[in-house]
């Protein structure tokens, strides 16, 4: 007959409180529902666990080797609840991020390979989408997190409802063609073709800001969204444009095509990328926290030349 684990509580019992009384008193029952579970797992194991005296009782060879068998699974059984425990408090579900392409490149999707790794509870779901829509499908529940761009002049609060976390300002650059003498100064530029950004991006915000400071106008012809067309319009020299240090730099430096050249200037500003999420009663979730915590400290990383 198989011991009942249940009865080597029993005598962990009297060996620690010194007695069959002690161990009652230990576990909240009779002495005699002690003696009766001892008596059982003598008859089970077929040793004698006590040695009975008028003293009192003492445990036996075979006894300190039930009850130190006892004492390992109790640990056993406590490491165990701590686990269990582990599980329940652990980090898990889908989180869906609406980003753009630069900080894809350079947040998300590293965040997104970390957590792959360290936190394989956590689906993360990485979708492109333009500014507006992105903030469309927040409001609606369809996205956690949404990645946004601000010139650095042009910050504003939030919405209500919302809360957002700073991830980096990223300087930036100027991108002329390699036929024109390199800049070295704004004023060097201040009477060249400028490309026209986006209405509403942050670049258009800030060759706004850019244009006051040269004297209130620019000129510019054409229009792009995609950095990567910029970089193109610039290289067949149809004129110059000013884009965030992620677009050109580190990873993205072997897209820039031949005929541009690359130049940090100061007083260009930078680019603030900022992550927007629901801030109520419920929200954040924690996987979602989890998520910008894990996208601050890879924004944190970044260096720029």
């Amino acid at each position: 007959m198989a011991t009942d684990p249940r009865r080597l509580g029993f005598l962990l019992a009297v060996h620690r409180g010194g007695g069959i009384l002690a161990a009652a008193d230990l576990l909240h029952v009779t002495p005699s529902a002690v003696s009766q579970q001892i008596q059982r797992l003598e008859a089970e194991e077929g040793v004698v666990v006590l040695d009975r005296g008028p003293r009192g009782v003492t445990l036996t060879p075979a006894g300190r080797v039930l009850a130190e068998t006892a004492e390992r699974i109790e640990t056993e059984l406590v490491e165990a609840r701590k686990a269990l425990a582990a599980l329940g408090d652990e980090v898990s579900g889908r989180v869906a991020v609406g980003s753009f392409q630069t900080a894809i490149r350079a947040v998300v999707a590293p965040v997104a390979g970390r957590l792959a790794e360290t936190a394989p509870g956590i689906e993360l779901d990485v979708q492109e989408r333009e500014p507006t829509e992105a903030l469309r499908l927040l409001r609606a529940g369809e996205l956690d997190v949404v990645l946004l761009e601000r010139d650095y002049e042009a910050d504003s609060p939030a919405p209500r409802g919302t809360r957002e976390i700073v991830l980096l300002d990223e300087p930036w650059r100027l991108v002329v063609p390699a036929s024109m003498p390199t800049p070295t100064r704004l004023d060097d530029v201040r009477d060249v073709v400028w490309l026209g950004p986006e209405p509403g991006t942050a670049a258009a915000r800030a060759l706004r800001r850019l244009a006051r400071g040269l004297g209130g106008t620019v000129r510019t012809r054409h229009n792009y969204y995609d950095f990567d067309v910029a970089l193109s319009l610039v290289a067949a020299g149809l004129g110059v444009a000013m884009l965030p240090a992620l677009a050109v730099e580190g990873g993205a430096s072997d897209e820039v095509p031949d005929g541009v050249t690359v130049v940090g200037l100061p007083g260009l500003g930078s680019r603030r990328l900022v992550a927007r999420h629901r801030a109520t009663r419920h929200e954040p979730r924690p996987v979602v926290s989890a998520v910008l915590d894990e996208m601050v400290a890879a924004a944190a990383e970044i260096a720029f030349a």
